[in-house]
């Protein structure tokens, strides 16, 4: 069954999505999106050279997507205003290293996507050697903070997603 249909969620979304782009349900519309539904996770497998992520705390994701989601907002008030109102040689933006135990590849992108998407830091580079994220502050005032929010507001609940198993009678 995996090796016609990689990822049923995938093929299922798909489906619907076609159906409700087209605003129809006609058989013809069901063919065609089933169709897609099947050949696309197909022709995109080799995009996947690590397989398809497995949510292990679906929970703790939407936690996660829930906080990150109020961070941007926060960040996009926080950068305006420094942008608006403080002289540009009061700002100190610099480089920090934040040592990562995050292994997963799903789990580093996810943490490269939140990174990147909340405006006033950057993850510049992952240095393989010493597994160390290299990240740009827009205006750094302390970088334990920064490293300890790193760790555990966003690296620790993506490991709980995607590295530890859940077991049964752990809080989600």
């Amino acid at each position: 069954m995996k090796r016609w249909l990689p990822s049923p969620l995938l093929s299922v979304c798909l489906l619907l999505t076609w159906l409700l782009l087209n605003q129809s349900v006609e058989p013809a519309h069901w063919l065609l999106g089933a169709v897609l539904g099947i050949v696309a996770p197909l022709l995109c497998r080799p995009l996947q050279p690590h397989g398809y992520a497995r949510l292990r705390r679906p929970l703790a994701l939407l936690r996660l997507l829930g906080f990150s989601a109020i961070e941007i907002l926060r960040s996009c008030f926080n950068v305006a205003q420094i942008i608006l109102l403080r002289r540009s040689v009061d700002v100190n933006d610099q480089f920090i290293r934040v040592p990562l135990d995050l292994r997963s590849p799903h789990g580093l992108a996810l943490l490269s996507c939140l990174i990147n998407s909340t405006p006033g830091t950057v993850w510049a580079d992952l240095l393989p050697d010493q597994h160390e994220l290299l990240l740009h502050v827009f205006d750094l005032h302390d970088e334990a903070w920064w490293v300890d929010t790193i760790k555990t507001r966003y690296e620790r609940p993506i490991m709980d997603v995607f590295e530890t198993p859940a077991t049964p009678g752990d809080p989600l």
